[in-house]
């Protein structure tokens, strides 16, 4: 998926063959900001608009502008992988919970 980034914040970035335009929408906010344009210029133009708005309207009624997450999140992976990570854990003597957080921490720092 192509994705554009302002200030913090991530745009979906998709073409629509049939309206020959660009469109996206805002993420990882709690209400829905869409922007689209002709060309890239125009997309990008009409994201940052979009991000700037978002804000202001945040500021003014006082809202958080990004999407809170509760910090639960349920995976599913395969049982031969769930036991090498309990087993790798109990080796460190942490939790599972502790041990996949660390990694995800780490890969998600490597990325940025």
């Amino acid at each position: 998926m192509n994705t554009i980034s302002y200030k913090g914040y991530l745009g979906t970035v998709n073409f629509s063959e049939k309206d020959a335009c660009f469109y996206g929408k805002i993420e990882g906010i709690d209400g829905l900001v869409n922007f689209e344009g002709e060309s890239v210029q125009e997309l990008t133009e009409a994201f940052h608009e979009a991000v700037d708005d978002y804000v202001a309207y945040c500021h003014a009624e006082g809202i958080e502008p990004h999407k809170s997450y509760s910090g639960q999140l349920n995976i599913r992976i395969k049982p031969e992988t769930h036991s090498r990570i309990a087993a790798l854990a109990k080796q460190a003597g942490e939790s599972i919970n502790a041990f996949i957080s660390q990694a995800l921490d780490s890969r998600v720092a490597a990325m940025l």
